[in-house]
């Protein structure tokens, strides 16, 4: 597979990747930041899920957005903000702590949803990252999956946002490991389905690593500084 240039030609970018990634990888375009035009430009294209980072922007681009797309929430979550989010929300990627599992719970139950969630594992053990420690995951998800009103459908990791792709490596091998090891474990209440690892800079290598969803932003939209602001 080989990496392209993304110039504002959203359309372009799209049928590119569709046609490059293999069969049974899922995209998330990582719409942070972007106008209603060029998301819709990338459903149009084939794109069948986004994924935003930030509550109010999701909220406000959801007003403009319609059609056959689901929607994933892929940035850190604070609890006071999931009431928002859950009615309108396909999936939530980015579930660490029982406290936020909690709240998710709760406010489903009160519009009796049952959602998708992804646990994000903190696979580079960086302090400054959300996500749970790899040794720390398997207790929090046993204790996630007795809530009824949430479906645990696999793992998240982030890795490296720039540099050399090959330092992500570690990243994504640690996360495939633990995928395997709770896939095994059979948890009851737990499917490990998806795993969602790679973005631009580093998605070619999660494929390697068995990533069988990536979230991509600029190698769809662009840099930033095309965007139709």
């Amino acid at each position: 597979m080989e990496k392209y240039g993304a110039e504002c030609m959203i359309t372009d970018n799209v049928k590119k990747l569709l046609d490059e990634i293999p069969e049974g990888v899922a995209v998330v375009a990582a719409a942070k930041t972007r106008e209603a035009e060029e998301i819709l430009e990338a459903i149009s294209a084939g794109i069948g899920i986004l994924g935003e980072n930030y509550v109010q922007e999701m909220l406000r681009v959801q007003e403009q957005v319609k059609g056959e797309v689901k929607w994933h929430f892929i940035g850190h979550l604070q609890t006071n903000k999931v009431r928002k989010i859950v009615a309108g929300c396909d999936m939530i990627q980015t579930v660490d702590s029982l406290r936020l599992a909690r709240e998710i719970d709760k406010r489903c139950s009160a519009i009796e949803k049952v959602i998708p969630i992804l646990i994000e594992i903190n696979s580079g053990r960086e302090p400054q990252k959300a996500g749970v420690m790899p040794e720390d995951a398997v207790d929090l998800i046993k204790e996630i999956a007795v809530f009824p009103n949430l479906s645990i459908q696999g793992l998240m990791t982030m890795g490296p946002l720039a540099g050399d792709p090959e330092d992500a490596r570690p990243y994504f091998v640690e996360t495939r490991k633990l995928f395997d090891q709770l896939k095994e474990s059979d948890i009851p209440g737990v499917e490990m389905k998806t795993l969602s690892m790679g973005m631009t800079n580093s998605y070619l290598v999660a494929l390697e690593e068995g990533s069988n969803m990536i979230r991509i932003g600029t190698l769809i939209f662009g840099p930033r500084a095309c965007s139709l602001n």
